[in-house]
């Protein structure tokens, strides 16, 4: 069986990114660090891949992000700080959007081979492929998924502002929720509904699931059909803004009126939804991005030597769409 730079580091007693900081540029670690490297990689018979020789001589000065489409505001915002960050540190990005393909994996080696280190957003590839990836060599962070054994890691908040946003909706006299959104296709969606359900639990009222077919306008403008036509909760707690933008312009058309009929909630706080006097919950999708450029930069300069999860804060977001006295406000 070939080798691999986890071998290498369990053998040298040592992490990942020492041994790829080794490889790269033996005179920023220790004599003795080097050393200790050199003779596990002897001992194991260890070769760089063509990959891992392009990572360790940092050819490209470009840095990757992965990322599952470019088709709505949430990803877009994530990558322009990302983008932000890494010219301002001298790199070039390199994008991809996966687009639920087939190859997807396939596609997300060869572009490590293009760059010295990757984010990589959402589900767009499984665990394993990342593990393959940090295997040998690649500096990788993902963001906006669960983290991953060994590889550094950005999210945002949802559990603990998805209470207060139970809280809210119980204190505007809701009595029965309605959470509009797909908890299987997404971890952070699972975890604003857990949340939600926790706050629901506390006030006494109760949350029911209604999934839907896609998480943009049109997802939320299919389930207003149904709607419409059936009793309706007292509010509806939207995984994102678009569905929710969606939800409420096809409600109008059919009469229902927001907030005198019911209550609307979103996710994001993407720029429509202020227009809409949404109520939402804010998300540091810039700096989400920001912080995965800077965490990836330390990595490929050898800055880091354990991995880090950041979870940076979110915020209950107040608007008319909840709450009828109630502009932009907190």
């Amino acid at each position: 069986m070939t080798a691999t730079i986890r071998d290498v580091a369990r053998r040298a007693g040592v992490s990942i990114a020492t041994v790829s900081r080794a490889m790269r540029d033996p005179s920023i670690v220790s004599a003795q660090t080097l050393h200790r490297v050199q003779e596990a990689a002897s001992d194991l018979d260890y070769t760089p891949s063509q990959l891992g020789r392009q990572l360790a001589e940092r050819r490209h000065a470009a840095n990757g992000i992965v990322f599952p489409d470019l088709s709505g505001p949430y990803y877009a915002e994530v990558v322009l700080g990302y983008e932000a960050v890494a010219s301002e540190l001298g790199r070039a990005v390199l994008i991809l959007a996966t687009h639920g393909r087939p190859a997807a994996a396939e596609m997300v080696t060869r572009l490590a081979g293009r760059c010295d280190g990757l984010v990589v957003l959402g589900p767009t590839v499984s665990d394993t492929v990342l593990l393959g990836l940090a295997a040998r060599g690649v500096p990788l962070v993902t963001a906006a998924r669960p983290p991953v054994a060994g590889v550094d890691s950005v999210s945002a908040e949802n559990a603990g502002t998805a209470r207060a946003l139970a809280t809210h909706l119980a204190d505007q006299g809701a009595r029965t929720v309605l959470f509009l959104g797909d908890p299987a296709l997404s971890s952070d969606v699972q975890e604003r509904l857990a949340g939600l359900e926790a706050g629901a639990d506390a006030a006494g009222i109760g949350v029911r699931v209604l999934p839907v077919s896609s998480m943009d306008e049109e997802g939320g403008a299919r389930a207003a059909e149904g709607l419409a036509s059936g009793d309706l909760p007292d509010a509806i707690a939207c995984a994102n803004d678009e569905l929710a933008l969606g939800l409420m312009t096809a409600l109008r058309t059919r009469g229902v009126v927001v907030p005198r009929d019911l209550l609307v909630t979103g996710w994001d706080d993407i720029m429509a939804a202020r227009y809409a006097e949404l109520t939402t919950v804010r998300q540091p999708l810039h700096d989400l991005g920001a912080t995965a450029a800077r965490f990836l930069d330390d990595f490929i300069a050898g800055r880091r030597s354990e991995p880090r999860h950041e979870v940076l804060p979110t915020e209950l977001i107040v608007r008319s769409s909840s709450s009828p006295a109630k502009g932009d406000n907190q």
